[in-house]
């Protein structure tokens, strides 16, 4: 990429992000659109359009960033929860990082490398120059200059610990004020179990599992729901649902089609084929009621058989205060590993029920099983990925297909492809994979939908570091070097590190394109803008169908959070090679913090709340990315042959140990519940009958005519969409 293709990708990548800024400006302030811009607000019954703080309506455009920048901790905690306040104080503690860096690497690093008279070692032809005469590929082979880039190794390195600890602290004191609250949350009063033995003869799972938890917990054990096997109860509620929506949608058209003219209005009608395309046709209303009815029938039918006959091996336990179920989730009950199996339970709306069932063994094998599919998905997408970085390069496209030399020559089009055409490629290839690994995570027998995210997220992260940051320099150098490398392979490791300059220029561009572009886009919601104005003309029939069509999801922390991973694994790892890069991964991370502040505080509402768990899992991939960053530093310095690189071996040592430390001192508060923040004294007493009832899915509601004892033992497959208050 040549110096004016750099230009040009940061001017067109400033301007789409200042268009769609003024863009949300616009929209934004228009009434209709409310439900896409402040949902959250709206679903508090909050004045969308007041100043927070201010008291008072205002048309202030741009006032957002004035909100969002004075906005507090607290008030993200009350708009979004916890676990969106957590990462906000990640994407502080990168901010942190990257400011504080770049105070010394910038003003010291950048004049030591110009200075030099060395030559640029940059592999490519059509690197810019000016910006390479900036990076440690200008320094001469063992230059003593060499050694300020090693002192901003170990500046950066301890900078992050010192950062990285002080949020561990934080984020600590926030998880345990949040649950030391005196309001009661279903969740802390029950335990999950899994594991259950089978059940003794001439007796029941209820009783069973029972007498075995009052026999321990005399005092405080309340009740319990046996898991069962939902799968057709679910079947049938889900179509008896959606019978429900068509009748309501059915009852719309047919008030509408009433007129002066005709007043008895129009039957609407429908066919019972595939689709509605084939088939008898119907009148819709009294098609649909018939319907109703007999799935109601069976639903009733199908709960009992349910209940009574497809018990599971797991259960949900009950405790009448919190203490005792704290106790209950760290201890252990039995003494072999694969039996009565007790944790935590997650919130009724987090729960993957189908997995409950799944017994110890079946579990690990699937972990296993799932790491080795993973791991199979990360090398081979490794291939195309580096090959799509190295063709996306106008030359290497160039030589593989030598017809579109012509195109390429038109310099308008080159520059815009140069400044565009990998990293869209990188980025449209990154999107297909983030419900493959859902899926796989879920396949692994995980309890909670937060514990699938988390999971998901670390097979993410992973996958981006080894497959665009090590992917991408790999792909893209050995490609332009094969000849190179075939006649002399000794000579491949020294290749791909003075590449490491050169392929800066790539990340530059990349990162510049993701925080102008994609938080211009995240701002200016426009994608969804237009699909909730085409649902609503075209779809939405009724006042359910509208909800659905502006509902806002939330944060998205299962992709959201490692590809902020890869930016800051790549702008560490740049730090010192490039430091021109500090600049771009400030501003990426600082319009995040700003925008999605804004996201948080109006637009976003959270699906699950887990109290800040993830916190461990961002903690050690930062750590990770900066071990990665020393690893590569050392083995960089080895290259350029200085002498004293060996200075550098105790980082990653440290590393190690930092982590440790942290693990050990922090993280028991995150995996198991702490009895001295459960044991404060709750504004009121719970009702029990409700906490239990959470617990219970739609599919498996009592009905009006069934006693309450006949659903004891129900269990779900779904849970609740809203948690206790």
């Amino acid at each position: 990429m040549d110096f004016s293709s750099f230009l040009t990708s940061l001017a067109t990548s400033f301007l789409i992000f200042l268009v769609l800024m003024l863009l949300f400006a616009w929209v934004s302030s228009k009434p209709g659109n409310a439900v896409i811009y402040y949902p959250n607000r709206l679903l508090k019954n909050m004045d969308p359009y007041e100043g927070s703080g201010s008291g008072r309506r205002t048309r202030n455009p741009f006032s957002w960033i004035v909100e969002a920048f004075k906005s507090k901790e607290e008030e993200i905690v009350a708009m979004s929860g916890v676990d969106t306040a957590v990462y906000f104080v990640f994407l502080s503690t990168v901010v942190g990082i990257l400011v504080l860096a770049g105070v010394i690497l910038l003003p010291v690093l950048l004049p030591v490398a110009a200075t030099d008279i060395g030559t640029v070692s940059s592999t490519s032809k059509e690197a810019f120059n000016d910006l390479d005469k900036l990076a440690i590929g200008h320094v001469q082979q063992k230059s003593p200059r060499l050694w300020a880039f090693v002192i901003g190794v170990y500046w950066a390195s301890f900078l992050t610990y010192y950062l990285l600890w002080k949020a561990y602290k934080h984020v600590s004191d926030l998880r345990a004020s949040a649950l030391e609250a005196a309001e009661p949350k279903p969740e802390q009063f029950a335990v999950l179990v899994r594991d259950i033995p089978p059940v003794p003869e001439n007796g029941t799972r209820k009783e069973q599992v029972d007498s075995y938890f009052r026999s321990i917990y005399q005092d405080s054990f309340y009740r319990s729901v046996i898991v069962t096997d939902n799968k057709k109860v679910n079947k049938i509620w889900e179509e008896l649902e959606d019978c429900k929506k068509k009748l309501e949608r059915a009852k719309f058209v047919y008030g509408k089609s009433k007129t002066v003219g005709n007043p008895n209005g129009t039957q609407p009608t429908s066919r019972i084929g595939f689709l509605g395309l084939v088939g008898k046709k119907v009148e819709t209303i009294e098609y649909l009621n018939e319907k109703i009815s007999e799935l109601v029938s069976q639903l009733e039918t199908e709960q009992k058989v349910t209940i009574k006959e497809k018990q599971q091996c797991s259960a949900i336990i009950f405790f009448t205060n919190r203490v005792s179920a704290a106790s209950a989730a760290q201890s252990l009950h039995a003494r072999m590993v694969d039996t009565w199996t007790v944790m935590q339970a997650p919130e009724p709306r987090q729960i993957i029920w189908s997995n409950l069932s799944l017994n110890y063994y079946e579990r690990e094998v699937r972990k296993y099983v799932v790491y080795f599919i993973v791991a199979l998905t990360i090398f081979f997408y490794m291939i195309p990925i580096g090959f799509i970085s190295a063709l996306t390069t106008l030359d290497n496209l160039v030589k593989l297909a030598p017809f579109l030399k012509p195109v390429v020559k038109i310099s308008v089009l080159r520059t815009v492809l140069e400044a565009y055409l990998p990293q869209l490629a990188l980025i449209i290839f990154l999107a297909l994979l983030p419900k493959l690994l859902m899926t796989l995570s879920k396949m692994e027998g995980i309890p909670s939908i937060s514990h699938a995210i988390r999971a998901t997220s670390g097979k993410y992260f992973y996958f981006t570091v080894l497959n665009v940051f090590i992917g991408v320099t790999l792909g893209g150098t050995l490609f332009t070097n094969l000849k190179a490398i075939e006649n002399s392979p000794n000579s491949a490791i020294r290749l791909l590190a003075t590449s490491l300059p050169g392929n800066a220029t790539f990340f530059l561009t990349f990162v510049a394109l993701k925080f102008f572009v994609g938080y211009g886009l995240e701002l200016s919601r426009i994608v969804p803008l237009i699909i909730y104005h085409l649902k609503v003309k075209y779809l939405c029939k009724t006042e359910e169908d509208i909800k659905e069509a502006w509902a806002p999801g939330d944060l998205g922390y299962a992709t959201r959070f490692p590809a902020d991973m890869l930016i800051l694994t790549i702008v560490l790892c740049y730090s010192v090679i490039a430091p021109m890069i500090i600049p771009f991964g400030l501003a990426y991370f600082g319009i995040g913090w700003l925008v999605l502040r804004n996201q948080a505080l109006k637009v976003y509402v959270p699906s699950f709340e887990s109290y800040g768990r993830m916190w461990p899992h961002m903690h050690m991939r930062v750590v990770s990315a900066l071990l990665l960053y020393q690893v590569t530093m050392v083995g960089y310095f080895g290259i350029k042959e200085f002498v004293y690189t060996p200075v550098l071996v105790p980082l990653p040592v440290i590393t190690f140990i930092f982590a440790f430390v942290c693990s050990k001192k922090f993280y028991g508060a995150f995996e198991r519940p702490v009895l001295e923040v459960v044991a404060g004294k709750l504004k009121e007493a719970p009702d029990m009958g409700l906490v239990f009832r959470e617990f219970i899915p739609p599919s498996l509601q009592q009905s009006e005519k069934a006693d309450e004892d006949e659903f004891e033992d129900a269990s779900a497959a779904f849970s609740r969409s809203t948690s206790f208050v």
